[in-house]
């Protein structure tokens, strides 16, 4: 087959990346944009006078053999704002956006002062959350140098360094002050668990937590009750079927829990507050 323009470009491509990918058309679409230097918007409503860049097949290639999307681009859209990732970071899923709209019906008409996000990663959820609020002021941690790198990177890319602060740190160690907002999405994936796709390509640290997936909420819940400040909230990500497993864990704590799913119907969310 004779491909002559962008159009038939990203058919054919559609057609090989089917093989590996339950996205192939989007994944066609994302690396051509990328390949033109435009927005994924921009390049199809002008496709059909675009020619195919020589580095296309390059990267049609690279997602062929496994690579993620996010890494062949270097960028990754979520929530509101546009994010650079490397391997050194979890991707950001769309999945996990449902812990800022749990915040963003939380505080309805109000404003959280201040946003604290444990196992920030890119700075993906404190990012997406300060944007969400300008008005407010965060903190990161991470145990991981690189990935507090990349996410500094994108505080500042996004005009946000003079309001996120990202630290290293062990979960909520040395953590001291309440925040209105806590953000959490630790690693929860059961040791060991055979795994395809692209989680293949991002760092283990950031995926298994133990023989029960349980290792990083032990280890968080503790410190919930006090850092929860009065009318404030955390929202902790789970897998889906943890919502009973975590939700026993933090009730022992004292803390109150209330369960809320994503798009896709599936338990994602576990929204914490200190009853008293």
């Amino acid at each position: 087959m004779t491909i002559e323009g962008v159009a038939d470009a990203l058919r054919a491509a559609t057609v090989q990346l089917a093989v590996a990918s339950d996205t192939a058309r989007l994944d066609a679409e994302l690396l051509m944009a990328h390949a033109l230097g435009l927005s994924r918007g921009d390049m199809l409503l002008r496709q059909r006078d675009l020619g195919i860049p020589d580095t296309f097949p390059a990267l049609l290639d690279r997602r062929l053999s496994g690579e993620p999307i996010a890494h062949i681009t270097g960028t990754r859209d979520f929530w509101t704002i546009s994010l650079s990732v490397t391997p050194d970071t979890l991707i950001p899923r769309h999945d996990s956006e449902t812990l800022i709209e749990a915040a963003v019906d939380h505080f309805a008409t109000q404003s959280p002062a201040t946003i604290l996000d444990l196992g920030t990663g890119s700075g993906a959820l404190l990012l997406a959350a300060l944007a969400q609020w300008p008005g407010a002021q965060g903190l990161g941690i991470d145990a991981s140098p690189p990935a507090l790198a990349v996410a500094q990177g994108n505080a500042m890319r996004l005009g946000m360094a003079d309001r996120a602060v990202f630290r290293l740190g062990d979960w909520a160690q040395d953590v001291e002050s309440p925040f209105d907002l806590l953000l959490i999405n630790p690693p929860y994936i059961v040791a060991d668990l055979p795994l395809s796709g692209d989680v293949l390509r991002e760092p283990a640290s950031a995926l298994f937590a133990g023989a029960d997936g349980l290792d990083d909420y032990r280890r968080i819940a503790p410190d919930l009750l006090r850092l929860i400040a009065p009318g404030g909230m955390a929202a902790i990500e789970i897998g889906h079927d943890q919502a009973a497993s975590v939700t026993a864990l933090l009730k022992e704590r004292g803390l109150a829990v209330a369960l809320r799913r994503d798009l896709a119907g599936h338990d994602r969310c576990l929204i914490v507050t200190n009853p008293g």
